[in-house]
């Protein structure tokens, strides 16, 4: 006996958004990643404000309004800089690491914790500080104060999700789900840089 699919319009929201997510993909996978990398950049950077005013709120400190231009930075960030530069970090990861290789499992992870993490965060730090409109110093204080401890970090953090992604997620889906990572890496990067 056959079995019937549904019609997309009967599907619920979520397997909708999911369909139209896989058909963007497809025929714009670079557009695709970077409007949602904006998005959950942008999200997190959100959820960041929204922890340290409940914080403060919870302490009896005084709460700021939500930075609406601190969310668009991070926003620009990931259109033009993670989903982009992760895309092709992820393809060239591919063919230069085959999974035919025996030792891609540990050569992707090497060169993603200690080539592409630590460049990623620099530019990181750099292109926020132009965003933010500050001036060299400002990028050396930063830089001095919080790189070192957001890149202990970030090997932390990372290193086992990257692991997963790098060696289990199929290229496609790579960007999305170091993404959906970032949503929190971003909440502690925009803390960290305060």
């Amino acid at each position: 006996m056959p079995v019937e699919s549904l019609p997309i319009r009967d599907s619920s929201i979520h397997v909708r958004l999911l369909q139209q997510y896989l058909v963007l993909l497809k025929k714009y996978p670079i557009l695709t990643k970077s409007v949602t990398s904006a998005i959950l950049s942008a999200l997190g950077n959100l959820l960041s404000q929204i922890l340290e005013a409940k914080h403060k709120a919870k302490n009896g400190a005084p709460v700021k309004e939500i930075d609406t231009a601190g969310a668009t930075r991070y926003a620009i960030y990931g259109l033009f800089i993670t989903g982009p530069v992760s895309h092709y970090f992820y393809q060239l990861m591919e063919v230069w690491m085959p999974s035919t290789d025996p030792y891609c499992i540990v050569k992707r992870l090497l060169l993603d914790r200690l080539v592409f993490a630590p460049g990623f965060l620099l530019i990181f730090y750099f292109v926020m500080n132009i965003l933010e409109a500050k001036g060299w110093q400002d990028f050396e204080k930063k830089m001095r104060s919080s790189y070192w401890t957001a890149l202990k970090m970030n090997w932390k953090v990372w290193t086992p999700f990257q692991f997963i992604n790098i060696n289990f997620v199929p290229v496609q889906f790579r960007v999305l789900f170091a993404n959906m990572v970032a949503l929190f890496w971003y909440a502690y990067l925009s803390s960290v840089r305060k």
